[in-house]
């Protein structure tokens, strides 16, 4: 693996101070207050994880030991007892929270359901029960894979009441997809809906559940849980399907909380790579819960008056931290969304703010760039004034689609909280907090107290400011990934071994280079494999892609590197246009200028092709490395099951 460096880079000198307004009534009202708290956690960071437990979540039973440290194996708060899923709902029922609005769900063709605490309790329990009903105990695993209802969430805290593992599948997954992540994790059981609404389409579920068990696919499986949302006909096999409806109506709305322990397995999720079976990510309960409670509540300034909206889908990590269980720990008041934006209402984001009055919207930055390539008439035919604090999530943001997010959406007075977090890390690493620090279009600024991050190179040792090297954490942190699934050996692999131990110092690194510049604000690259050595110049992808972002003609850009006789590698740009645009030889010649003007030469892309649209995944990134396949005139390789939308891949491969 070779070290990411920076030859040259985009100059980003705009900083962006919280008022002092907003400062005041923040959580942390100041960088002096964040510095402080950041120097108290590394001087002893077992005690500061310590004091927030005690004080942001309830115990049955508290800890004998606050982190046992085993590299790589991490465990926190060992030998205490609780409960996430009592924690998000019970221990708000005895205050006015009860009937405070808990979940607010918008369905795509406009039904709407809102749940108290109370509500969303009752719902829980009684899910609990059926789900005791139909076998599953403590300790079982179920596989989730449902649309964007209530009904995933309930899933969720469901299982987390009784001490069953749930394994949340995304819905846009296909049967094959489905049934890998079944037989790896030995779910005992299946919860789905006969389909749901995307895009002004019906998506089928059940019948993919039913491909997935078919010829005993997935041996493990004993029940399958259907909620009806799409009302279309399916197939339910006697003796194994069941409508949840129909068994709901059976049982008891009282389930009291199994006490787990601290380290009891919570959840698996799956993340693909391009080789191999999909990585089961193990998150624990203590951990998890308290590090996604505190992570939202002071990155977000969450407060009880807040409407919070995160357009993740619950098949993803930001789904589990950032819908279900950050939002539901703090007692917020969270929104889910089915639809998405689409040629029947394309400002449907916009509606949902303005009809529920959203205070923080957190969503991804390729949301961002297709926001601004449908205009900016579409915000602003709505009332958006609700808006307080706005965020980015899911890859690094590009600095004119963070300027254009601060100034149509956030009409210049929201703080922008542009995290950068994975899978593995259970929730957010780097980011800003809104009153107290100042912000870069393009930067995910500081880490978060409490996580001990550095860039460093191979051999473990910081690299000097703005040079580029591999973003490590350095000390575990309450909520980090515990082992990869049934494969401990896997975890050490992939996420301990790339930079070896130094002196008994364990770098924990997950394949994203960045760079640090000379006030300590982190800079995300990318994925180290998206990292372009043209002529033994590396670039990283953002930057070439924040330059034909840039141009007024482009909407979205993405690049890869593809083999070149003479450079080593090429840049290969892959643009969609605003609709004012037509792809051209002009055009892609002034692009390739453009680029030349804004980082180098060096930077200039070989070829410039013009397309409809990237592909991406459902989570909102961009798969690079199909268009490195494309690029390179090679068959697509490596997993498609999250792939959003396969025709855009047609697409492409038919014009290459």
């Amino acid at each position: 693996m070779s070290q990411p460096t920076i030859e040259s880079i985009l100059e980003e000198k705009r900083l962006f101070a919280p008022s002092q307004e907003f400062a005041q009534q923040a959580h942390i009202k100041s960088q002096q207050e964040y510095q402080d708290l950041y120097e108290t956690a590394r001087a002893n960071p077992e005690q500061f994880w310590a004091n927030l437990a005690e004080q942001e979540l309830d115990w049955f039973e508290k800890w004998d030991q606050v982190l046992d440290w085993n590299p790589p194996f991490a465990k926190w708060f060992v030998g205490g007892k609780l409960n996430i899923s009592y924690n998000c709902l019970d221990r708000h029922l005895t205050s006015w929270r009860k009937n405070k609005a808990a979940l607010i769900w918008e369905g795509e063709p406009g039904d709407s359901r809102t749940y108290t605490y109370a509500q969303l309790h009752r719902e829980v329990c009684l899910m609990a029960n059926v789900l005791k009903q139909l076998g599953v105990e403590k300790g079982d695993r179920v596989g989730i894979y449902l649309p964007m209802i209530p009904e995933a969430a309930i899933a969720m805290l469901a299982c987390a009441r009784i001490g069953a593992a749930h394994s949340a599948v995304f819905g846009g997954f296909s049967a094959e997809a489905l049934k890998t992540r079944l037989v790896d994790a030995e779910a005992k059981l299946v919860i789905t809906a006969d389909g749901g609404f995307r895009k002004d389409k019906v998506v089928s579920l059940k019948p993919e559940v039913d491909k997935a068990l078919a010829d005993n696919g997935a041996p493990t499986v004993e029940n399958v849980l259907v909620v009806q949302r799409s009302e279309e006909k399916v197939h339910m096999e006697p003796g194994r399907d069941h409508w949840w409806h129909d068994l709901k109506a059976g049982v008891s709305a009282d389930c009291p909380p199994e006490p787990m322990d601290s380290e009891d397995l919570l959840f698996i999720l799956y993340t693909s790579g391009t080789t191999g079976k999909p990585k089961g990510v193990v998150h624990t309960t203590g951990g998890y819960n308290l590090y996604t409670h505190v992570t939202l509540k002071w990155a977000f300034d969450l407060k009880d008056t807040d409407v919070y909206w995160c357009t993740a889908d619950v098949g993803w990590i930001t789904g589990h931290s950032y819908i279900v269980y950050g939002p539901l720990s703090n007692g917020a008041t969270t929104v889910m969304y089915e639809g998405a934006p689409r040629p029947s209402n394309p400002g449907c984001i916009w509606d949902v703010i303005e009809k529920y009055g959203v205070t923080i919207f957190y969503t991804a930055p390729t949301a961002i760039r297709s926001f601004i390539k449908m205009g900016e008439h579409h915000p602003n035919a709505r009332d958006l004034s609700s808006l307080r604090i706005l965020g980015t999530v899911g890859e690094p943001i590009n600095p004119e689609a963070w300027m254009w997010y601060h100034r149509i959406i956030g009409q210049e007075k929201c703080p922008i909280v542009d995290t950068w977090w994975q899978t593995e890390t259970g929730g957010f690493m780097i980011t800003p907090l809104p009153g107290a620090t100042s912000t870069k279009p393009g930067s995910a600024t500081l880490p978060f107290p409490g996580i001990m991050a550095d860039v460093v190179d191979l051999d473990g040792n910081p690299v000097q400011p703005n040079e580029g090297g591999y973003l490590v954490v350095t000390y575990p942190w309450p909520g980090m990934m515990r082992t990869v699934y049934g494969d401990p050996v896997r975890f050490r692999r992939t996420y301990w071994e790339h930079i070896a131990p130094k002196d008994g110092q364990y770098f924990y690194f997950a394949g994203d280079g960045a760079r640090k510049d000379e006030d300590g604000y982190f800079w995300i690259m990318g994925r180290v494999d998206d990292v372009i050595n043209v002529a033994g110049h590396r670039l990283g992808t953002m930057e070439v892609e924040s330059a034909l972002v840039s141009h007024p003609a482009v909407a979205e850009a993405a690049v890869v590197g593809r083999q070149n006789e003479v450079k080593g590698e090429e840049v290969c740009a892959f643009v969609t246009l605003e609709k004012d645009y037509e792809g051209h030889e002009e055009l892609s010649n002034e692009l390739k200028q453009h680029v030349a003007n804004e980082i180098g030469a060096i930077a200039c892309p070989g070829e410039v092709r013009f397309t409809d649209a990237l592909p991406k995944t459902r989570s909102g990134k961009i798969m690079r490395r199909l268009l490195r396949n494309l690029a390179s005139g090679e068959e697509i390789a490596g997993d498609t099951s999250t792939l959003e939308d396969r025709s855009v891949l047609d697409k492409l491969r038919g014009g290459s």
